[in-house]
């Protein structure tokens, strides 16, 4: 037996003066469950709360900003957990299970996740590691393959840790920018491979890319494994948005491509679910890179939270039902945000993603200089991520979390607009 916290939410519409109010509860809303259930009909997760109950959160999406502020920047989701994930935290809380993690379930429900979902049987938990959380994982890979002072290769614009967390660890950021559409581009890749001068280095491929939401294609990925080995260059791939693909939109790991042996990847269930909070991520070896995996010390699998390696098993192996309602909510919103834009922002750029619950806006033509994000803050109490620290093409840019409820972006954007009177 086990107990939870029960939350009664009330949804909410949009009123005349644009404002959010109470909308009578139906009895789906009256079962505390019942919008997070595992079943095959589970409702939009992203429909779940009220505003007033997600400030009642302490994390960090919530509390940087004063209330009359809108958060719309972080990438934490306005949802309640996954039903499974909940139970399986309960019973380990009732238990007293929060030692150290052990064991490869969490590799195991990967494996079977990247079976099912992406037609991948080639994840073996015995080419795995436990790690503290994606970037962390990132970090340490990066350690493994290359030196102090070697180059790293990134595509602008691009998660801003990225350069954080690898000028922390005293190497070197060099930018290889998107191409057109936000893709790849090839050539300048090659390019700044090349102009490496063939001394020891990685690329630390973003896929999905955060934060355009662009997913790269098997031939894409296959022409920068042929690259990497060309120019002697160590592909560390971050796969976290892996399960945000927008619906008809197939991920393909960097791994499963031919040639790809010797890459390293970082994977977690933590974007999909929401369980920033509950630290546990996985490292991913090519059979050419058994051996560099095998040296990460060992004191690194001790940083992973074992509630969170529970969580996150719990979420891949039976919250797959919560996560389609959820992939369903998301491309709803990549289309509200897109005609809310156009009716009321026209000129704002926006090319809805084919993965993660991110959206990049291009604000260039509304003369509010290099960071919008600042303009829309002051002006429209909306807090969007400024494009200036994702690298060369942010400025001009924002970043908007669409992990929201419907009221809830159609008020940001009407706060933006608004802004601009």
């Amino acid at each position: 037996m086990f107990t939870a916290l029960v939350i009664f939410t009330i949804p909410w519409q949009y009123g005349p003066a644009a404002r959010l109010v109470p909308v009578p509860a139906t009895a789906a809303y009256l079962d505390p469950m019942a919008s997070i259930q595992e079943n095959p009909g589970e409702p939009n997760p992203l429909r779940a709360l009220t505003l007033d109950r997600l400030r009642c959160r302490t994390s960090m999406k919530w509390r940087t900003y004063p209330e009359d502020v809108l958060p719309v920047w972080v990438a934490e989701m306005d949802v309640p957990l996954a039903a499974p994930v909940v139970r399986a935290v309960t019973a380990a809380m009732e238990l007293g299970d929060t030692g150290y993690p052990a064991g490869t379930a969490y590799a195991e429900a990967l494996a079977a996740f990247a079976a099912k979902r992406w037609g991948w049987d080639g994840l073996d938990p015995a080419r795995t590691a436990i790690v503290p959380d994606v970037m962390l994982g990132v970090v340490e890979m990066l350690r493994l393959v290359t030196g102090p002072g070697d180059p790293v290769v990134v595509n602008s614009p691009v998660y801003p840790p990225f350069y954080q967390f690898v000028g922390h660890l005293d190497r070197r950021v060099v930018e290889a920018p998107l191409g057109v559409g936000g893709r790849i581009d090839l050539d300048v890749l090659e390019a700044t491979f090349r102009g490496l001068g063939g001394v020891r280095a990685g690329y630390l491929l973003c896929s999905p890319h955060n934060p355009t939401g662009t997913v790269h294609t098997a031939a894409e990925l296959a022409a920068v494994t042929a690259l990497a080995e060309r120019y002697g260059v160590r592909v560390v791939a971050d796969e976290i948005h892996a399960p945000l693909t927008a619906p008809g939109v197939g991920f393909v790991p960097y791994l499963s491509v031919p040639g790809a042996d010797r890459g390293l990847a970082l994977m977690s269930a933590s974007k999909a679910w929401n369980l920033a909070g509950l630290k546990a991520a996985l490292a991913l070896a090519g059979p050419g890179a058994a051996a560099d995996l095998a040296r990460l010390p060992e004191e690194v699998s001790h940083g992973p939270s074992h509630v969170g390696v529970i969580a996150h098993t719990a979420a891949l192996t039976d919250g797959t039902a919560w996560l389609d309602a959820l992939l369903a909510g998301l491309d709803e919103n990549r289309h509200l945000l897109a005609g809310l834009l156009d009716r009321h922002l026209p000129g704002i750029r926006y090319q809805p993603g084919e993965a993660t619950y991110l959206a990049w806006l291009d604000c260039r033509a509304l003369g509010l200089g290099e960071d919008p994000a600042e303009f829309f803050l002051e002006r429209g109490r909306v807090a969007v991520n400024s494009g200036i620290p994702f690298g060369t093409g942010g400025a001009g840019h924002v970043r908007f979390n669409l992990a929201a409820s419907p009221e809830v972006i159609t008020e940001a954007v009407r706060r933006m607009a608004a802004a601009l009177g």
